[in-house]
């Protein structure tokens, strides 16, 4: 059976706070640690009221620093955002700390609005050819023998697996073209997913990271013992994407039963759309709808978002995830 991992927005709740998150996060780590995940990624994000993780490196260090054997990195590094050098050294840390447990995933979004993207102190080329040339900058830095006559210190010689993510088909012709693994956010953006696959599939070249293709993709799951449950546990993150794409992004809110049946038409159609790569229910109703969605793309593994209110409900959520991957292989 394909690998699942965890991909964790460390959410901040109504009610609650940063530093309750960083906990839950390190919590939820550990426990899929346990039940057997892949890695745990974490997402770039600025000026989110609901998302934690904007020091993307530094709560990697925490995560890596309180599991044992779970790869941790990034999904992703927004590298427009940043100096290749400084990625570098960053992440030639990391894999100094927690070596052979460090993925770098990449991404070519600012990770937040135009006005945030500029306190970032980046320029906002729309120069097409800017993040090819960073990402391989990037890869030379922490190769063996850089090309370039600066050196990340550390970072030249840690070779951390890069990845390259995507919601569109830029992505995938990339990855396909520099030979790395591509990650889709089918999770959030699923539009472009099956063509996506194929660009990247078709073109893909050998190289000294990756002898063949290797597409995981974004998949989300909302689970609990009902159906009925967790319908309501979904709410949450449901409310959450009307707000952010409605230009009003806020703590993640607690449950609202009946959510869909309370906004309009506009709004449904919304989340029919960005959540289309979702799974909502039971054991049974979830095993259904991962193994459809791993038949439908052939993922050679799924990256596993739960966005719920309650910790413990989202826990819950992971570990049934953990229990139908058991069933499927």
């Amino acid at each position: 059976m394909i690998p699942f991992s965890v991909l964790d927005l460390s959410p901040i709740t109504e009610g609650s706070d940063a530093a309750q998150s960083f906990r839950n996060s390190l919590d939820l780590a550990r426990h899929a640690e346990q039940w057997g995940f892949n890695r745990y990624w974490l997402a770039e994000h600025h000026g989110m009221p609901g998302i934690a993780s904007a020091a993307t490196s530094v709560l990697i260090g925490h995560v890596a620093g309180g599991t044992k054997t779970i790869r941790v990195g990034a999904g992703g590094i927004m590298l427009p955002n940043h100096s290749p050098l400084v990625i570098a050294e960053q992440f030639g840390t990391l894999e100094s700390l927690y070596p052979g447990r460090i993925d770098l995933g990449l991404g070519r979004a600012p990770g937040s609005d135009q006005a945030t993207a500029r306190a970032l102190r980046r320029n906002l080329t729309s120069d097409a050819d800017e993040f090819p040339r960073d990402v391989v900058e990037l890869m030379d830095l922490m190769s063996d023998q850089p090309r370039q006559h600066i050196r990340a210190v550390p970072g030249t010689g840690t070779k951390v697996p890069v990845w390259i993510l995507g919601s569109s088909l830029f992505g995938a012709q990339l990855a396909a073209m520099l030979g790395l693994p591509y990650a889709f956010a089918s999770h959030f953006a699923p539009q472009q997913l099956m063509q996506a696959i194929e660009i990247y599939r078709e073109t893909f070249k050998p190289s000294a990271q990756l002898a063949k293709p290797y597409v995981m993709l974004g998949f989300n799951v909302f689970a609990a013992d009902t159906d009925e449950e967790a319908q309501v546990r979904a709410t949450s993150a449901q409310q959450a994407f009307v707000n952010l794409r409605s230009g009003r992004p806020a703590r993640l809110p607690p449950p609202l039963p009946g959510y869909r049946d309370k906004v309009g038409p506009a709004e449904r159609a919304l989340l029919d759309s960005v959540l289309s790569c979702s799974t909502i229910g039971s054991p049974e109703t979830v095993r259904r709808g991962l193994q459809d969605f791993i038949a439908r793309t052939g993922a050679d593994e799924l990256m596993i978002t739960s966005q719920m209110f309650d910790h413990s409900a989202r826990l819950r959520s992971y570990e049934i995830a953990a229990e139908v991957r058991k069933q499927l292989a």
